[in-house]
Parts: C-alpha cells; structure tokens; sequence
C-alpha cells in the first residue's frame, strides 16, 4: 500500500476512533494508538513525531494550571458557593438561572479562556442545578457551547486563537476592532438558538432561597487564584507572551497554599485531575505533523492562494465554512494547527486568517469532540454521573452553530478590509 495513503487512513481511523468511542474507551487511547502506529510502520520518523508533542507544551502546562484551580474550588466548596448564590438571584425561575449561567459562561470565556469555561464553570454549573432541583442538561449545555461562541472576544479566550496567529496575535486594540461585532453576533445567536431547543426542558420552576454557608479560606484562596490568574493571562496576552506557564505556576502556587494549610498530601489531589486530556492534545499534535510530512498542507497552501488571488472575500467565506465543519469533524486542535500552517505557507490576508479564525473556534459546537473545550466539558460532566452522547449533542449543535456561524463571518468579512 502506498505509504502516503496509509499514513492517511491510520490519522483518519484514530480521529474517528476519538470522535465515535468504540468499545467505550477514553477518547485519548485512540490518539495516542494512532500516533504510535504511525511512527512504529515507518511512517513518520520519531524525531518529527516527538518535535510534534513539544509543540503542545504551552498548551499541556495551560489545562494542568486550570484543572487544579478547578479541582480545588471543587474541594473547598467554592462552587457550592457561587451555585447557591445563583440559584437565589434566579427567584425560582429556571430560565433565569439559564440566562445567568449563560452571562457568566461568557464572562469566563472572555477572561479565562474556553477551557476555563469548561473545566472550572462546569462544576459549579452542575452544583447549581442540583441545589435548584433543576434539570441540569440545559444548565450544563450552555458551558460546552459558550465556551466555544466566546472564544474570540479576546486573544485569551481560546488558546487555539494564539495557535492559529503563530504566538503573534494582532494588538488588543486591532483584535477587539475585528472581532468585537461578529463576538456579539455569536454570543447573541447561539443564546437565542440553545434557548429555543431547550425551552421544554426550562418549564416550571425551581428551589429558591437557599442557604448560604459562608466559604472557607481555602475556598477565598481559591477564588482570589482563579481572578489573579484572569489578570495575569490579560497581561501576558497583552505581552504578546505564552499562556501555559503563568497559569500552571498559579496553579500549583494556589494547590502548595491549600495543602500546606491543610497538612495534607498532595497525592489525592493531584490523582482526581483528568490526565488523559494531556496524551490526547500530544497524539493530536502528532496525527497532524503526518498530514504535514505526506505534503497534505503544502498542496492546500497552494490551493488557498490561487483562490485568494482570484476573489479574497469569496476566499475568506469559504474557508471559514470548510474549517468549521472541518473543526468539528477532526477537533479544532488539528484543525487550527493545520489552518495556521496552511495559512502562513499561503502568505493569507488578515481577512483571510480572521475567517479561518472564527471557523476554527465557532465550528466545534456541532461536534461533541469539535474542541479540547468540549472535550473537557465531556469529562466533566460524566464525573458528575451526566452523559451526553454523539448524537444527542449533535441534535442541539445543528440548530445552534450555523447561524451564529453565518453572523459571525458575515459581520466579519462585510465590516473588515
């Protein structure tokens, strides 16, 4: 068999393997089994293949961070909290309490980042809805999916956005020009869209009035931590420098602090956090640098030029469309990564790039693995005895992404030069 075409069929078996779950097997056993039959049949050397995991270092040290600052607010009763807190501003009213996990879901997004949203929104989330005997599916949905609709209010709010700019994002003041609208028009369409397939299920009414216990000084370090962390991403976004690292020293700053008070080990905490996102963000990294190595980007380099050269807006509203579905077929990890690299070989316009940028982070939410954000949200929400398969998240996802899609690149490549 041709080694270039196998190389492509092993990538495309392991991507649905992580997509489809056969067997019930965490979605990271299928990366990492497709990365090293990739390198074990000679199909991409070692060395290319262990330069493809480094590149995911930013990214490994980013959710580390987050997933302590979330797994400790879990233990100190942070999200107890805030849960309890909501529940009572919503006055019995579960579309208020939709309405208000929706507006701090987008706060959250902004500041700290889609996978913020995700991991550390989810549980309080979940809290929230079993102190409000609500149901919590509609409650949970709006974490998956403004985690995604808000990505690109900020350079910060989704790593991938620094993915796809090559660590060499536009100013802050150029980036809020160029997306400030389409952001809008995302947030708005896809709060209007997940609040319409959810309208049976936010019928009737809910607790109120709940109690208040006053949170402990653990849980005050903790949430001191997790504003400290959303200022030092705005700062070191704004000197155009990684994420990865400022957020993991927070976050085990903020872990030494817990344990140290409460002479514990760090043992129990450090085994509740979800590993297996890390090897599967690496075995992503590596299916990708095959498509590099067999020439895949190269020729649609070539491809995106020719048509950028004949009709750049034309160009720019496709490819936002192709990479959103593309997104959210392969996860938008690879498909940021394979759209940057491809744009950079094509020397693309700015709004070329802009388009590629809201595909890459708006498409993942029809797919239940269309982002690492999703993902993680996934992984949450099965912690909490929840499950949402395949096809039930897809039946949400078609009616909520492709208008907010449509606004956004519209907005975009209508107001933009």
């Amino acid at each position: 068999m041709n080694p270039t075409f196998l190389s492509w069929g092993i990538a495309f078996a392991a991507t649905a393997g992580v997509i489809l779950r056969p067997f019930r097997w965490p979605e990271a056993i299928w990366a990492v089994a497709g990365a090293v039959v990739l390198v074990a049949l000679g199909l991409l050397p070692a060395q290319l293949a262990w330069q493809a995991v480094g590149k995911g270092s930013d990214v490994y040290l980013f959710l580390i961070g987050m997933m302590l600052l979330s797994e400790l607010g879990r233990r100190e009763g942070l999200f107890d909290w805030v849960a309890a807190h909501a529940v009572n501003y919503a006055h019995g009213s579960p579309r208020k309490l939709f309405l208000l996990v929706y507006l701090v879901g987008v706060v959250v997004t902004t500041f700290l980042s889609n996978d913020a949203a995700a991991v550390v929104l989810t549980p309080a989330v979940f809290a929230a809805a079993k102190k409000a005997r609500s149901k919590p599916l509609p409650m949970l949905y709006v974490c998956a999916f403004i985690a995604n609709a808000a990505s690109f209010v900020l350079p910060i709010s989704n790593p991938a956005n620094l993915v796809l700019y090559a660590n060499h994002t536009p100013a802050l003041g150029l980036w809020v020009a160029r997306f400030a609208l389409p952001s809008v028009m995302s947030i708005v369409a896809t709060f209007v869209m997940l609040r319409w397939t959810q309208r049976k299920a936010l019928n009737g009414e809910c607790a109120r009035d709940l109690p208040v216990e006053r949170l402990s000084a653990n849980g005050k370090v903790t949430l001191a931590s997790i504003g400290v962390t959303a200022v030092a991403l705005l700062i070191v976004s704004a000197f155009d420098l990684q994420l990865g690292l400022p957020t993991a020293i927070l976050g085990v700053l903020t872990a030494l602090i817990v344990l140290i008070k409460e002479r514990e080990s760090p043992v129990k905490l450090v085994s509740d956090l979800s590993w297996s996102v890390l090897p599967l963000v690496a075995g992503l990294f590596v299916l990708v640098e095959v498509l590099d190595h067999t020439g895949v980007i190269r020729e649609i380099s070539a491809l995106l030029r020719q048509s950028t050269q004949h009709d750049q807006s034309m160009t720019a509203a496709v490819s936002g469309l192709v990479i959103a579905f593309g997104s959210s077929a392969i996860n938008n990890l690879p498909a940021g990564l394979i759209a940057s690299a491809t744009a950079l070989q094509a020397h693309s316009p700015e709004r070329v790039i802009d388009a590629l940028l809201i595909g890459v982070d708006l498409g993942p939410n029809l797919s239940i693995t269309g982002s690492l954000a999703t993902i993680l949200w996934l992984s949450s929400i099965r912690r909490e005895g929840e499950e949402v398969s395949f096809m039930q998240f897809l039946k949400v996802g078609i009616v909520v992404m492709p208008p907010a899609l449509v606004l956004a690149l519209g907005c975009r490549l209508l107001t933009g030069h």
